[in-house]
């Protein structure tokens, strides 16, 4: 009898073993098939972005990677056919958000009005939070046409400019967190280049 509860436990590991190297050795082939396509799309997202927050521009884009706070951050400095700086899309992000990290581009002009925001990365709560995104809601549009060194980056609650999406404070202030680092890296690179 207790040869044969050895024998059924035995038989019991190794088909708990072949189950879980078939799921795995699954589950590797699925992500190995996922992986360039997800980062293709990833990429063509970036690209929409950049293209949507420097809106009408048409010359070269000049990519840097500047260290801002110990992290990298990329910024793409959009260069007019004569060699003048037609504005910046800076690829920023947040780990104040609610949902850990979020992603964004901001476009600014030459000046450092912002252009334009968009998302790139988010997981915000549905319904909420993830009002952050334009199809969502047009909490992202009293970003545009602003000028940073006169319109505070904080929602109001925080005595700054931006009327926060009701329910979603903490997804608001991460927003207007990372437009800041994205403003605060615009200044750094256009004074280290452009002045």
């Amino acid at each position: 009898m207790a040869q044969k509860k050895e024998s059924s436990l035995i038989k019991l590991v190794v088909v708990l073993t072949a189950i879980a190297l078939v799921a795995g050795l699954a589950l590797t082939g699925v992500y190995a098939l996922a992986k360039g396509p997800i980062e293709l799309s990833q990429a063509q997202k970036k690209e929409k972005a950049l293209n949507d927050v420097l809106p009408g521009f048409e010359g070269n884009i000049s990519d840097t990677v500047i260290n801002y706070e110990g992290e990298d951050i990329l910024v793409h400095r959009a260069i007019n056919k004569d060699g003048t700086l037609f504005g910046m899309g800076v690829e920023t992000f947040t780990k104040k958000a609610f949902a850990g990290r979020f992603d964004l581009m901001v476009g600014f002009d030459d000046e450092g009005v912002i252009l334009n925001t968009e998302v790139i990365k988010a997981g915000e709560t549905p319904g909420l939070g993830d009002k952050i995104n334009k199809s969502k809601s047009d909490f992202a549009k009293q970003f545009n046409n602003q000028d940073p060194a006169q319109y505070k980056l904080q929602v109001t609650k925080d005595g700054g400019d931006v009327d926060a999406i009701t329910a979603a404070t903490i997804s608001s202030r991460a927003y207007c967190d990372a437009v800041q680092r994205a403003y605060n890296v615009f200044k750094t690179v256009k004074e280290a280049c452009y002045e």
